[in-house]
């Protein structure tokens, strides 16, 4: 009898689950709008047709194809290190996804909520060979480019100050400043993520003529986030992310997902999540194949980070921790279900 009445209070629950003012508000403006970097070569940049392209920007595109069924129903708001978490605060835009590091005080005390980790980084070094330098702890009295308003400008500090080291810091804002102020040699050394000096590195004329230095000296967990307080808005893009990552470890692709949602097949998991089993799309206030069409929009997790970041391209990031955690990575998405 217990059972039975528990059993019947979680499915009026599920049933009862309305999506957030949030999701309401976006759909009556018929667009998502998403908080980008200004410029950073694979994660978020302009192409020549004047289009936003890049790692971030498709899982924007795959959350307003999840909302819309239309990946172009997103529009894009370019955002630098200071004014990221004022355009997300003032409702400016309804989700920021530009390689921003989950952290306590971000999390707790500006009173946003990550959504999950898209990319596991760490900072880095890159100097230009002709420096001669080829550990970070030779660095004593450089002058750095340093991006304001970032961990990296903490992390940085804490590095110094560890190993005993002074430094000249040459704040700026973007990372086409920050390209611009190290190319003209206003600066020894640009520190930022990992993946942001390899997305700038690739963009030189010459990449083969800067090192990144072998030393990562912080943890870097990248990742969306969204406002505290409408926890179903959050659910969005959360399961948005876990999406992306359950296809490829299913094998669901860009090219075969409207292929396997046609009808059930023999997977549960694969059934559930493409809508052809169960009502997981309802309990968020989305259609039935909300996440077909978000997988449609780009494709799975793996085939976005190739697509943008991986060996193919000019950037030539390994996965590394990125990778599934099934092929040694950490990259791990809850059961759906």
């Amino acid at each position: 009898m217990a059972l039975a009445g528990s059993v019947f209070l979680m499915a009026g629950l599920a049933t009862g689950a309305k999506a957030g003012e949030t999701l309401d508000a976006v759909k009556a403006k018929g667009f998502l709008q998403c908080g980008v970097s200004s410029g950073l070569a694979g994660f978020s940049f302009t192409g020549a047709d004047g289009e936003w392209d890049g790692f971030d920007v498709d899982f924007c595109r795959a959350m307003a194809a999840g909302i819309f069924g239309d990946r172009n129903a997103a529009k894009f708001t370019p955002t630098t290190g200071k004014t990221r978490f004022t355009a997300l605060a003032s409702g400016e835009i309804d989700v920021l996804a530009r390689n921003t590091t989950w952290t306590f005080s971000r999390d707790v005390d500006l009173k946003f909520e990550f959504i999950g980790v898209n990319y596991y980084d760490g900072q880095g070094f890159m100097v230009p060979e002709s420096l001669g330098v080829t550990s970070a702890k030779e660095l004593d009295g450089a002058t750095v480019c340093i991006q304001t308003g970032t961990t990296t400008e903490l992390n940085l500090a804490d590095f110094f100050r560890a190993n005993n080291m002074s430094y000249e810091p040459v704040p700026i804002e973007t990372n086409a400043e920050a390209q611009q102020k190290y190319l003209s040699n206003a600066c020894d050394v640009y520190t930022t993520d990992a993946s942001g000096l390899a997305a700038t590195r690739a963009t030189f004329e010459d990449p083969g003529a800067h090192i990144i230095l072998p030393e990562i000296i912080s943890k870097e967990p990248l990742g969306p986030l969204v406002r505290h307080g409408d926890p179903d808005w959050g659910d969005i893009a959360r399961w948005t992310l876990n999406a992306l990552v359950i296809a490829e470890e299913l094998g669901i692709t860009q090219a075969n997902v409207n292929e396997l949602a046609a009808s059930a097949g023999d997977n549960p998991e694969i059934n559930r999540l493409l809508g052809t089993e169960g009502e997981y799309g309802a309990m968020m206030g989305l259609s039935k194949d909300w996440a077909v069409n978000a997988i449609a929009a780009g494709g799975n997790y793996g085939e976005i980070f190739e697509r943008h970041l991986g060996t193919s391209t000019p950037i030539d990031l390994e996965r590394g921790l990125n990778q599934l955690w099934s092929k040694g990575g950490i990259l791990y998405a809850p059961p759906f279900r």
